[in-house]
């Protein structure tokens, strides 16, 4: 009986070892023979599941993506019915947040993602679109729909990000730093 693959699952353990070796190495690092033998497949093996290094950065970025939302979900979760709109806010920022080594691992990928979106203009409809219904989540949260404070929101989370991930900030930094506007503006 011939074994069944589960392509899905393949797939996945290459760009987990794209992760590995972005959040090891950097960006630059990325290639076909370097996550084939991270992964501890031939370089064959990852050209079958991905063409070119933008497939297999795309389907990473789509992994890393999964993970935030299954750790918001279960973090949204926790909160139990009818949270406050602050309360909601916090916890679906906090948990975005690269503060825990998982997350923080996920964090540079994403980092990674955005600087390479920034010299491939076809990566970026996507994340556009995903831009655009953060800020609408957002904004619904916030008094009065303010996408402005939104758009501000999301642009001091991915900052602060950016500087737990360089070892600027301490965790507490961060959270004090978060809080301190979720209070401007509730």
């Amino acid at each position: 009986m011939p074994k069944k693959v589960d392509h899905r699952e393949r797939r996945t353990r290459i760009a987990d070892a794209l992760m590995r070796v972005a959040a090891q190495q950097g960006l630059e690092a990325v290639s076909l023979r370097h996550v084939a033998a991270e992964a501890g497949v031939s370089a064959g093996m990852v050209q079958h599941y991905f063409r070119t290094k933008d497939e297999m950065m795309t389907f990473a970025m789509d992994v890393v993506k999964d993970r935030n939302e299954a750790r918001v979900t279960a973090a949204l979760a926790a909160l139990g019915p009818d949270p406050e709109p602050r309360l909601l806010l916090r916890t679906f920022l906090a948990t975005l947040l690269p503060l825990g080594e998982e997350s923080r691992a996920d964090g540079r990928v994403a980092l990674a993602f955005l600087a390479y979106t920034a010299v491939r203009p076809a990566a970026v409809p996507a994340l556009r679109e995903d831009t655009g219904r953060m800020v609408g989540f957002l904004a619904s949260l916030l008094p009065g729909a303010d996408t402005a404070a939104a758009t501000g929101l999301l642009a001091l989370m991915e900052g602060l990000g950016v500087y737990l991930l360089g070892g600027q900030y301490t965790d507490e930094q961060a959270l004090a730093a978060l809080d301190a506007q979720l209070d401007r503006l509730f």
